[in-house]
């Protein structure tokens, strides 16, 4: 870290804490040459992830929108919240260590239906039922009977 002063290139940690969220830290230091002391701020850089919807637009990777998604899907059933973002944060984990910054809509969706199939099947149904878009009966048939033959095995 560079002396604000003499631009001196070796300073000393005096103190360190928290900011008001967590998000960063403030530390003091002293420069070695002149020993004046300053403060500097240090934070996790977060590299944004973009979404690549069906259609070809781009957005912002939006954790919200992935719960609200999740939810709505697991409405009338035994699923907590707590698993719903724990399986957010597992998706999340995926995302961030992935090398990529650009993921299709399509590879999210894979991603919840997985964790879904292993939490609650009507939950995963319905979640399937909108992201795969239906458009009959026998397209919904289909993949129940996928369901049924995964438990089958299992």
């Amino acid at each position: 870290m560079r002396c604000p002063y003499c631009e001196y290139t070796e300073s000393k940690v005096i103190d360190s804490r928290p900011t008001d969220e967590g998000n960063s830290i403030r530390r003091r230091r002293e420069c070695l040459k002149c020993e004046k002391r300053f403060t500097t701020y240090e934070q996790i850089e977060s590299i944004p992830i973009i979404i690549i919807k069906k259609d070809g637009k781009r957005q912002q990777y939006d954790r919200q929108k992935l719960i609200n998604g999740i939810l709505r899907a697991c409405e009338k059933t035994p699923v907590t919240f707590a698993q719903v973002e724990n399986m957010v944060s597992e998706i999340e984990v995926k995302l961030f260590n992935s090398m990529d910054r650009e993921i299709s809509s399509t590879h999210i969706g894979e991603l919840v239906m997985e964790k879904l199939k292993d939490i609650d099947e009507v939950a995963y149904v319905r979640f399937a039922s909108v992201y795969r878009e239906f458009r009959d009966v026998n397209t919904f048939m289909d993949e129940l009977k996928s369901l049924l033959k995964s438990k089958k095995k299992s």
